[in-house]
């Protein structure tokens, strides 16, 4: 816009003024003089005048600089972490920031279970990091030493995988890079995967948006599917939704009634710990941001069972 009004201003208009002082052609003598200097005053006026359009213009030029968007989601700033997992394998984390939410569903949810209640807030009162993508092979690969899983590939997520493999992972991670890295804990996930929203997923309330979102039963043929060929949700983490089943930290319990409410660590004890997020052949009801399950953390040979990592902030 700023070129065309100085081409406006500064080119076509000044050029109309100095081609229509000598129309008539018939001055002479002192005419002639005084024409001449009142022509050169106003020329000068006229170019002083430009100018003074352009920079205005400049001025008035719009920001380049993105306009800030209202979000119900709190702010944060969106840096980055990279492990190096050794054999030109990396993973890379995002800072989720501190804050508060809804922990678990409200009993108008469709598709709701009786263990996603009473849905309560919840502080995290700490920023941490979370893995962009699930877990894969040759991460997996890289640290253990082994690739445990089904359906084979590279990028695809690992699974096939118990609870006491995960946390063994994490171990040997966090000694290889010197960061604290563990399984989120239950109420981390659920807050990262939300990220800010208050509907039964990330992304909404319909199903209808899930094939943008997730791999599930009805899109996923039958297997995992490589990790971050669908959307992220407004934080920046891919596959919160479907691929396999994430295992976090906690003990798993049927309800959230003697939960803390400041960053809650599950119960000290139990049988099943906790896993999130439907897997590739679950139906949406199980993908919800809500949705929960528990196993035995012992168990290995389901091909549904996977997980990402999460790192402490020093």
């Amino acid at each position: 816009m700023s070129e065309k009004v100085y081409m406006r201003i500064g080119g076509y208009h000044l050029a109309e003024t100095i081609g229509t002082g000598g129309v008539g052609g018939v001055f002479n003598g002192r005419q002639q003089g005084e024409h001449k200097m009142t022509k050169i005053i106003g020329i000068a006026m006229i170019v002083i005048g430009a100018a003074w359009w352009v920079q205005a213009a400049g001025a008035a030029e719009p920001s380049t600089q993105p306009a800030t968007q209202p979000s119900s989601a709190p702010t944060h700033d969106a840096k980055e972490l990279t492990l190096d997992l050794g054999n030109k394998v990396t993973m890379k984390l995002v800072q989720i920031p501190a804050g508060k939410f809804q922990m678990g569903s409200p009993e108008t949810e469709k598709d709701r279970k009786k263990d996603e209640g009473p849905q309560h807030e919840v502080t995290i009162s700490k920023p941490f990091y979370m893995g962009v993508y699930e877990v894969t092979q040759d991460q997996y690969q890289a640290v253990m030493g082994s690739k445990p899983s089904r359906f084979i590939g590279s990028r695809n997520p690992v699974e096939q995988v118990s609870w006491n493999d995960a946390v063994e992972f994490c171990r040997k991670l966090s000694q290889q890079t010197g960061k604290s890295v563990r399984l989120p804990t239950e109420a981390q996930w659920e807050y990262a995967c939300r990220a800010g929203t208050l509907t039964r997923f990330s992304f909404g309330d319909s199903d209808g948006s899930m094939d943008s979102y997730a791999w599930y039963s009805k899109n996923s043929g039958g297997q995992t599917n490589p990790v971050g060929q669908k959307q992220p949700n407004a934080w920046g983490l891919y596959d919160m939704h479907g691929n396999v089943w994430e295992w976090c930290s906690d003990w798993y319990a049927d309800s959230y009634v003697n939960a803390n409410n400041v960053d809650p660590q599950g119960p000290g004890s139990g049988t099943y710990r906790v896993l999130r997020g439907g897997s590739w052949g679950g139906n949406p009801r199980g993908c919800r941001s809500a949705a929960r399950d528990g196993i035995v953390p012992v168990l290995r040979d389901r091909h549904r069972l996977g997980f990402r990592v999460s790192v402490d902030l020093k």
